[in-house]
């Protein structure tokens, strides 16, 4: 077996610049060492292309021993990956003697491909012909792939970005669409031939809200209830609703882990995570195969890192939902995650379900990974970090939308789109509330302070010209300690929080809502601080 220096000693001239054969043999010396120790592949091939002499870099990435490739070409490595012309270009440059650069995927042994930046140049006898060609290869597959995973997040936050924005602005026109529609069908009677006309709006209304919400899902933007949650829990109760979704001839496997740390995240949100793969899983097994949900603590060390250099190492609770059914592509694993993106046929689905799932895990501080290949199922891998035990957990109320209440109060209105202020003071009148209402912050100082009476609630949009409503909020607090305040906005959580000091739980209210529900907020911010001071009153 030849090494570099006997290769080039018996093989490719070597003239020192004084002809020593002492030089000759140290450069040599120097060559082998500098070859054999090289982290690129070098190959040295005759006029022909066939390989005479590698490196043993080579055989450590392609997997071809020095024996197996010697006295082959480099079209061992060559994959389906590589065009042709690439290769026809390559010869074409080498053979007149000017240096080849390209980038290159080949196949290595095992059947794996990996992409390498490669230069050829030409060696030259002494009569000036080529006789050989020496090709260098520097492997640069996971640099390609470090930089596609930093691509798609780049690409990912910048689709939130727009699909918070977009839901923003469609939020408001839902808000008027709405709340239109409420009033109209509480002013038909029963038996109005209207009547199902009007439902038939408010139906695409509330279906219209249920995308913006998956779209601020997805950008990370959503308003979260955060709890300390187990995750057994949540699987064990969402895993008796799930065969009636799957179907039967899925048979569902539940492997909860043992001893598994909490995680902080918006329970409903974690459902729906578990309920939009479940789904997608049923929809790759039409039929029928099996869906195993399991749970496990994982600690990701620097190994794990290093291969996903975007997620910090540290303790997780990881949650994997797995099915047996078709698999997916490999054209389509980098843009599941996408909204609208599906390869589902027309009709099949709104391309949301992956999108919001992506959008839960990273908005809770997770990670989300995805192994499939053809006919061999999927599994979806999302690691959630693990919260520490004194985390208080926050507890939400949930309203039903049958109760209708109203009140006497006053109430300061202030909103900056007319549309769904106009709406919202006559839903208001009619349920008993006094009205005062203002376009801007500014308007809404003026009100409050020519106004003689008390004001008990101010409803504030966040976000509005000249002056927001936490700073105006802020303002009025002095003024009107017992004022009561329930802001509501459009716009996403971050963007809210930027403006003020906002509990996004008790005070808040995410547009576009129903009139009930703004009724039913209504009531819950008053008299669950009147039943506050009530008991502060007895205990004392």
């Amino acid at each position: 077996m030849y090494g570099v220096a006997e290769y080039a000693a018996t093989s490719m001239p070597v003239v020192s610049s004084n002809g020593s054969s002492s030089q000759s043999r140290d450069m040599l010396r120097e060559l082998s060492r500098a070859a054999e120790q090289s982290n690129d592949l070098i190959v040295v091939t005759d006029r022909a292309g066939i390989m005479e002499y590698v490196n043993p870099a080579f055989e450590n990435l392609t997997g071809y021993s020095r024996n197996e490739a010697i006295g082959k070409t480099l079209l061992i490595l060559k994959s389906e990956d590589q065009a042709s012309e690439t290769f026809d270009c390559m010869w074409q440059t080498i053979l007149a003697g000017d240096i080849f650069r390209g980038t290159i995927s080949n196949r290595k042994k095992n059947g794996e491909i990996y992409t390498v930046e490669r230069v050829i140049s030409s060696v030259r006898g002494k009569d000036g012909e080529i006789t050989h060609f020496i090709s260098t290869d520097h492997d640069i597959t996971e640099r390609l792939r470090l930089e596609g995973e930093l691509q798609q997040a780049r690409k990912m936050d910048a689709i939130g970005r727009l699909a918070g924005g977009v839901a923003h602005d469609f939020n408001n026109l839902l808000m008027v669409i709405s709340a239109y529609a409420e009033l109209m069908l509480d002013s038909l009677a029963a038996e109005h031939p209207l009547r199902r006309n009007v439902n038939e709006i408010m139906t695409a209304s509330r279906r219209a809200a249920d995308l913006t919400r998956q779209l601020l899902t997805f950008g990370r933007k959503q308003v979260q209830a955060l709890q300390l949650l187990d995750l057994n829990v949540i699987v064990r109760e969402i895993s008796r609703m799930l065969p009636r979704l799957i179907g039967e001839d899925i048979e569902l496997v539940v492997v909860p882990g043992e001893n598994i740390g909490c995680v902080k995240a918006d329970p409903s949100q974690i459902e729906q995570v578990i309920m939009n793969l479940a789904v997608n899983a049923r929809d790759a097994m039409p039929h029928g195969g099996t869906l195993t949900i399991e749970t496990a603590n994982s600690h990701l060390d620097d190994t794990y890192i290093h291969r996903r250099p975007m997620v910090p190492a540290g303790d997780y609770v990881r949650l994997a939902v797995s099915d047996t059914g078709q698999g997916i592509a490999p054209q389509h694993l980098a843009h599941i995650f996408e909204p609208f993106y599906t390869t589902k046929q027309k009709g099949g689905g709104t391309g949301l379900g992956l999108a919001t799932v992506y959008g839960i895990v990273k908005q809770s501080d997770g990670f989300i990974w995805v192994y499939s290949e053809p006919g061999l199922g999927a599994t979806f891998k999302v690691y959630l970090p693990s919260a520490r035990k004194e985390i208080a957990e926050t507890s939400t109320q949930i309203f039903q939308d049958s109760a209708f209440p109203g009140g006497c109060e006053t109430i300061l209105l202030v909103e900056d789109e007319e549309a769904v202020r106009r709406s919202a003071v006559e839903f208001l009148n009619m349920n008993g509330y006094i009205i005062l209402q203002a376009c801007n912050g500014k308007e809404a100082l003026q009100v409050a302070r020519e106004y003689e009476g008390k004001i008990d609630l101010m409803i504030t949009d966040v976000v509005m010209p000249h002056l927001g409503g936490a700073k105006l909020a802020e303002q009025l607090a002095a003024e009107r300690p017992e004022m009561k305040v329930l802001f509501v906005s459009g716009y996403a959580e971050s963007t809210v929080l930027r403006h003020g000091p906002i509990d996004i739980v008790t005070q808040f209210l995410q547009k576009p809502f129903s009139l009930k529900s703004l009724a039913q907020k209504i009531r819950k911010v008053l008299d669950f601080r009147e039943a506050a001071v009530a008991v502060s009153g007895k205990s004392g």
